[in-house]
């Protein structure tokens, strides 16, 4: 696979692997551990390095599967998690609370089987806390050599500049698809300026890029996406549309509609990585075959087109 750096950062496969979806927010009934480790190892097989977990994604749990997967292949991977939001009264919400992020640190650390952490994300700021005091704790784990490289993820530019200033951000991690494109405006850009990489999660709309999903009906009842905007029976039928051109689009180039959506990322900049999310082998090895897909200028301002029409907010 084609390999990109991380700001910074270490070197990773132009596409790395989102592993929330293995054991949080999606259908649970379909949860199979072996399987998933499966789908970690084979990525490392094939290049795509940039494994990507939280705390918060079970709670614990996804970092308990991912510790177990790498086992053995370590220093194969570039392996990063998240600190900065908590289940509090069946909520999530952020915690950004210095004495809270480092005792998160060495739960993950406990949890992944592991005595460093190559990228470690304050997955929310919290506004409770200044930025500042949180990215310092953080900033005092890779002191210790606890931490690799640091990054946030959901910032502003104003929160990026803060932190910054008093630690290189390695990495922003943001919602980035054909239709959600909204980091292309400050964030990225401001990645770009600043010598960090982008890391996109959801590179496939939450599966609604790959025309699996036509009908809310589809979905498990335990499943988050249920109650988001974008899912509801009338989003759906007005945004077939951006669906049905990612197939034409995949249609002519004799490819897939998962590698079209990639490889619309991809070609945002360099600096960006997508983290796509798969429980199966199968998924995976389509998805890293985006990497290797090249859209033509005119394809991708057809895409970007389509994308900006969206209906339904993220969240």
């Amino acid at each position: 696979m084609r390999t990109r750096k991380l700001g910074g950062g270490p070197e990773v496969g132009a596409i790395g692997l989102g592993c929330m979806g293995m054991s949080f927010a999606y259908s649970r009934s379909r949860r199979d551990d072996a399987e998933s480790a499966r789908v970690i190892n084979r990525a490392i097989d094939l290049g795509a390095t940039l494994i990507d977990t939280a705390d918060v994604y079970g709670p614990h749990t996804n970092e308990e599967l991912v510790g177990r997967a790498i086992r053995g292949r370590r220093d194969e991977v570039v392996l990063a998690s998240k600190c900065g939001l908590v289940v509090r009264d069946g909520e999530i919400v952020p915690d950004g609370r210095p004495e809270r992020l480092r005792a998160a640190a060495e739960g993950s650390l406990r949890r992944l089987g592991v005595d460093r952490i190559d990228l470690y994300q304050l997955h929310r700021v919290d506004p409770a806390v200044p930025v500042e005091e949180s990215w310092g704790v953080l900033v005092e784990l890779v002191a210790e050599g606890k931490v690799g490289s640091l990054g946030l993820s959901e910032a502003t530019v104003e929160q990026l500049d803060a932190a910054h200033r008093i630690h290189p951000v390695t990495t922003v991690q943001s919602e980035l698809s054909l239709w959600s494109q909204d980091q292309l405006d400050e964030v990225v850009p401001w990645c770009r300026a600043n010598g960090a990489g982008f890391i996109a999660y959801s590179p496939l709309g939450r599966a609604f890029l790959t025309g699996a999903i036509t009908a809310a009906r589809q979905l498990e009842e335990d499943d988050w996406r249920r109650g988001n905007p974008r899912f509801q029976p009338a989003a759906i039928e007005a945004n077939q549309k951006l669906a049905d051109g990612v197939a034409d689009v995949a249609a002519r180039y004799g490819t897939t509609p998962s590698q079209v959506a990639l490889a619309w990322v991809l070609a945002q900049g360099e600096h960006l990585v997508p983290i796509p999310g798969t429980k199966r082998v199968a998924y995976l090895e389509e998805n890293v075959r985006g990497s290797e897909l090249d859209l033509t200028a005119e394809d991708l301002g057809l895409l970007g087109r389509l994308g900006r029409e969206v209906v339904g907010t993220r969240y």
